[in-house]
């Protein structure tokens, strides 16, 4: 082989070794790269309809990192006010309170917020939500990030809460 002739596949061997490196990714096996889908991604999102008074909005969040994420506010696009609200038991009947330090998304994995369960409570609604209506939620983590989202307006006959202004840190029991 004349010396040519391995000059070139030098040269070649170098330049497909810093292609293929070039192609590699930081990122574990198996894993997609961070970029490509966001940390926290809401499900079938919804928010209950509603004229007035309260609503609330459910869906899935699904928490796409390896680290947990803490969801502490939200706010709307239907509401000036809303507060994150878990479901208890006190004194033997469900109740539902404002959650405090907020909401953890375990990592790589997700929790529901729904009817009866975990939600975010739509206080003092001042814009209608009716069948269709497209409302903006929009969540605030404790890094300081935000995530935001469209539910869609959906009937629901259940989650007759009562609510007492100046007692939203007392539990509101759920009829």
């Amino acid at each position: 082989m004349s010396l040519r002739h391995r000059s070139l596949l030098v040269t070649a061997g170098a330049i497909l070794t810093l292609a293929l490196a070039a192609c590699g990714s930081s990122e574990s096996p198996g894993t997609a790269p961070t970029s490509a889908q966001p940390a926290l991604v809401v499900k079938d999102p919804w928010v209950k309809t509603a004229q007035s008074g309260m609503s609330a909005a459910y869906g899935t969040l699904l928490n796409t990192t390896g680290t947990d994420i803490v969801v502490v506010s939200a706010t709307s696009s239907a509401s000036p006010k809303v507060e994150l609200h878990e479901t208890t038991t006190v004194d033997g009947k469900m109740a539902m309170r404002p959650k405090e330090g907020g909401f953890v998304i375990p990592a790589n994995s997700s929790h529901e917020f729904k009817p009866g369960g975990d939600h975010f409570m739509l206080m003092d609604v001042t814009t209608p939500v009716r069948p269709g209506d497209q409302i903006t939620v929009t969540l605030t983590l404790k890094d300081g990030g935000t995530v935001q989202f469209t539910a869609l307006g959906k009937d629901f006959a259940g989650g007759n809460e009562s609510y007492h202004p100046g007692q939203s840190a007392s539990p509101m029991v759920m009829g």
